[in-house]
């Protein structure tokens, strides 16, 4: 691509009469002497040359005649001059206006953490912009009106933490951005049974498993970004309508295959049994180990969806009678049985026992 030079701003603007005194020392000229053939007082000459005066159509004339060179060179130089001063201080201009509102901006942003992920340059000018692209604003005004968005949420309630809603929303939006880029086939609400058969072979093998899952996904028209919570956001997961597709946003703040799957999972309860029928709808679900037992209608049909899609619910009631359940061996057992995980059993057990099952069992996602 080329680049024109009169598009250019130059750092500085160079006065003509620095490019006189070069011309006068390349040619021994004192400028006594030169004032003196020109017929200006030595001071104005002076003036000239520390860019204090500037030249006009007489000088340049006095200018070429003495030392044999076309005047319009020095119009042009003076001309020239007089412009980059103006591109200039423009540029000055729009870069006290953009640290003027970068500065309101910083008090409505996680900025450490955008920067953090690449998004923020440190260079207010592109980084307005990016704000505005990301948080979809036409003005920055609007950041003011954001606070408002954390309240239209449905939450997961939790009895153990609290959440920035400054925080909140700035990691909403990134999903949302990052959504926006991505394309996947069409959302088929009628063929779940095979998106969850195909999963659980996923986290049946843990194998490439995060990156299989998001394929898998986007084939069933769901999609899925993975991006890590900002600072005292401590949240799972994230489910809303974007046009014609549902999106799902996990942190992946604990890297294990039980956490994982049962997120997902949540999720996409939320997807299949909510979103998808009344699309102005969005789900943020908070990270924590002790859910409040007065969490809304909603969270508990996604749970139970979760709980009944990963293991079948006829197989889990014969599994919790059983006396040995908390035996590894019985873990593994029903693992094979249902093509899952067996740190899917183990934590879903632990948790329904209220009890640390000692079996060892590898939790992590490969």
């Amino acid at each position: 691509m080329s680049i024109k030079l009169s598009n250019l701003t130059p750092s500085i603007a160079i006065h003509p009469g620095e490019l006189l005194k070069d011309e006068l020392d390349s040619r021994g000229i004192k400028q006594k002497e030169f004032s003196e053939l020109i017929g200006v007082q030595a001071t104005q000459l002076n003036e000239i040359i520390n860019g204090k005066r500037g030249i006009n159509a007489e000088m340049a004339l006095l200018f070429g005649k003495a030392l044999n060179m076309d005047v319009s060179i020095w119009i042009n130089l003076q001309n020239n001059y007089e412009l980059d001063l103006a591109r200039i201080n423009e540029k000055v201009q729009k870069r006290l206006m953009a640290i003027e509102q970068w500065l309101q901006i910083q008090q409505r942003i996680p900025e450490k953490y955008l920067k953090k992920k690449g998004y923020l340059k440190g260079n207010p000018i592109h980084d307005i912009d990016t704000i505005k692209t990301i948080y979809n604003l036409n003005n920055i005004d609007q950041l003011l009106d954001l606070d408002k968005e954390a309240s239209f949420y449905k939450l997961r309630k939790s009895s153990t933490v609290s959440i920035d809603s400054t925080n909140l929303i700035a990691w909403t939006k990134l999903v949302n951005y990052e959504a926006s880029k991505l394309k996947v086939e069409k959302f088929n609400k009628q063929n779940v049974n095979t998106l969850v058969t195909k999963l659980k072979d996923v986290f049946w093998k843990n194998k490439n498993t995060v990156s299989k899952t998001k394929n898998i996904l986007s084939e069933f028209g769901i999609k899925l970004i993975i991006l890590e919570n900002p600072e005292k956001c401590p949240i799972d997961g994230y489910t809303y309508w974007n046009k014609s597709n549902p999106v799902i946003g996990l942190t992946l703040s604990h890297n294990r295959i039980d956490y994982f799957a049962y997120t997902l999972f949540h999720e996409l309860g939320h997807v299949y049994l909510h979103v998808q029928n009344n699309k102005s709808t969005e789900f943020v679900d908070l990270e924590s180990d002790n859910i409040s037992s007065d969490q809304n209608k909603e969270e508990n049909e996604a749970d139970s969806f979760a709980n009944d899609h990963l293991i079948n619910p006829e197989n889990w009631k014969e599994f919790i009678k059983s006396p040995i359940k908390n035996k590894e061996e019985s873990i593994i057992y029903l693992a094979k049985k249902e093509k899952i995980h067996p740190a899917i059993i183990k934590s879903r057990l632990s948790f329904e026992l209220n009890n640390r099952i000692k079996a060892q069992i590898d939790h992590t996602i490969y």
